[in-house]
């Protein structure tokens, strides 16, 4: 009976040595368990991680600079084709930066105390190579795309600025300092989400800029400030465990949502300024209904589920906004 027992025992931690050899203990960082621990995401993980409601921050330039463009030509002279093509740059690297993102911060670490929306590689569900093939895929249409443009306008240096926009979507948490750890997303993204995307929709159109681009271009930059801001304010005390210095770590708490409520609302001022000689900007009051809740929300919020709400929030305000100044420049 004895010999029996001490064979059973031995078999057991046979097995169990067995399991933890195969991956049945479970890593710190989910980025780096074994290949069979890792649940597989579904189609519905894939397309949260393509992170949607951030998407107007891509459009809404786009918009704004093709009402621009229909301001400064006849309507013979419009190209929606490049328009279009402009939108495809845009949208592809909105998605390329954010599963970017979360492949960077996952292999990082950055991710396991995340209180935000969950992650592919931070939560395990698909492995950091497949997370950075969709990245590079999503750059390499953006990349087509601007090709194409090139091509159409014969503007050879437009080169330069796609291959600029692709290395700040990838710098922005990727490689060995990445400028988002270091309190500088928020003027890149005024800078690429703002004045590049607007004012480069305007030129591959018609090949000029005017002030009334350049004013909407000021306005959809600094919401989508306000969309990296509250994103960091959600994440800023496991931002801090991660020693991320975004922004709202370095300025603190309540200076992060009173800038929030200032990057909100001055756009508005923007807008009620040109709508004095185009009347149809008045229609951007409608993107209040969604920006005054939102800076109510980040003002009172006590947890990260009521800034995620907010983001969402800042994502419609950016949509209408571009809308009324499209509808507004255009008719």
């Amino acid at each position: 009976m004895a010999a029996q027992s001490k064979s059973s025992s031995k078999k057991k931690q046979g097995a169990a040595v067995h399991v933890a050899r195969k991956g049945g203990g479970k890593s710190g960082n989910p980025a780096a368990r074994p290949l069979q621990q890792i649940k597989p995401a579904t189609a519905g993980d894939w397309i949260r991680a393509a992170r949607i409601p951030t998407l107007p921050m891509s459009i809404a330039p786009v918009l704004v600079g093709t009402g621009a463009a229909r301001i400064a030509g006849a309507p013979d002279e419009f190209h929606w084709v490049r328009a279009l093509l402009c939108l495809a740059v845009a949208v592809a690297l909105q998605i390329g930066v954010n599963f970017a993102n979360d492949y960077s911060d996952g292999i990082r670490g950055t991710d396991k105390s995340r209180v935000g929306p969950g992650r592919l590689v931070g939560s395990g569900k698909a492995s950091p190579r497949s997370v950075l093939i969709v990245a590079l895929v999503f750059f390499g249409l953006a990349a087509v795309a601007g090709v194409l443009i090139t091509i159409a306008t014969q503007q050879w240096w437009l080169i330069a600025v796609g291959a600029a926009c692709i290395l700040a979507a990838w710098f922005y948490t990727g490689g060995k300092r990445p400028y988002g750890y270091y309190a500088l997303g928020e003027i890149v993204v005024f800078i690429f989400f703002g004045l590049v995307a607007t004012l480069g929709t305007m030129w591959v159109q018609v090949g000029q800029l005017n002030q009334e681009a350049w004013y909407g271009a000021v306005g959809v930059g600094l919401i989508s400030m306000s969309a990296i801001l509250v994103n960091n304010l959600r994440d800023r005390e496991s931002d801090k465990l991660s020693r991320k210095h975004t922004l709202s770590v370095l300025i603190g708490n309540l200076a992060t949502r009173i800038l929030f409520v200032v990057l909100m609302l001055v756009p508005f001022a923007i807008a009620a300024l040109v709508a004095l000689f185009y009347t149809g900007i008045w229609y951007a009051a409608f993107a209040l209904l969604a920006a005054l809740p939102a800076c109510l929300i980040v003002v009172t919020a006590r947890t990260p589920k009521e800034l995620v709400l907010a983001l969402k929030l800042v994502g419609i305000t950016q949509l209408l906004y571009g809308i009324a100044f499209f509808v507004g420049y255009s008719f």
